[in-house]
């Protein structure tokens, strides 16, 4: 371990012992480098796909709306280590760029901050590719995707996501972030204009998948 790891890791403990950790669903006290208190972490469920690590439920679902609708941003960083064991399900793939599915720029001020560029920061610095948080904007203010059923969730966000700079884009192998994935149909409106900007690759990773 280096010289800045071990001085990092020092301060981190310096930061538990001054605020113990607690657990990013119920906010209970929990032990240190856990995410979740016992009983919670009891709850979290693996997934079996190529682009989440967890199904959505139980702690990992509480912890998300806390992340967002608390708003309780701090927990961008224990639900990003999470994300971190998404990152083998990506096989070979190496990206040249991580982007984080957009908000509209109304809920971003609403909210203050974007919960998928937060968890997506991480996942760049481990993989070593650039993150490109305005790579993408979404170019309308969508009703949220959690109020709709399937057909209108795929309605609701076709063709309102645009590429910025496709400079930026064109040729590149992309990772798309998000919290959350239900239908795909957020994901899959990125991509196509992702790839319509030129992008050579696109790929997922979202921290959780729903299972309905």
């Amino acid at each position: 371990m280096d010289i800045r790891a071990l001085v990092r890791a020092g301060l981190e403990l310096g930061a538990s012992l001054l605020s113990p950790p607690r657990c990013a669903a119920c906010g209970e006290r929990a032990r240190m480098q856990h995410v979740f208190c016992a009983r919670c972490a009891a709850s979290v469920v693996r997934a079996r796909g190529h682009d989440a690590p967890f199904l959505y439920g139980g702690a990992i679902a509480q912890a998300i709306v806390r992340f967002k609708y608390g708003p309780e941003p701090p927990l961008a960083r224990p639900l990003g280590e999470l994300l971190r064991h998404g990152v083998p399900l990506l096989g070979a793939f190496a990206p040249d760029l991580v982007v984080p599915v957009p908000l509209h720029g109304t809920r971003l001020v609403e909210r203050g901050f974007n919960q998928a560029a937060l968890l997506a920061a991480p996942i760049a610095r481990d993989l070593r590719a650039s993150l490109a948080p305005r790579a993408l904007v979404r170019t309308r203010d969508t009703p949220q995707q959690s109020a709709l059923d399937r057909r209108r969730r795929l309605v609701n966000v076709r063709r309102a996501f645009a590429v910025r700079d496709a400079r930026l884009i064109s040729g590149k192998r992309v990772l798309l972030v998000d919290d959350v994935r239900t239908t795909g149909a957020t994901l899959s409106a990125c991509e196509e204009a992702l790839r319509a900007a030129g992008a050579r690759e696109v790929r997922g990773l979202v921290l959780a998948v729903s299972a309905a």
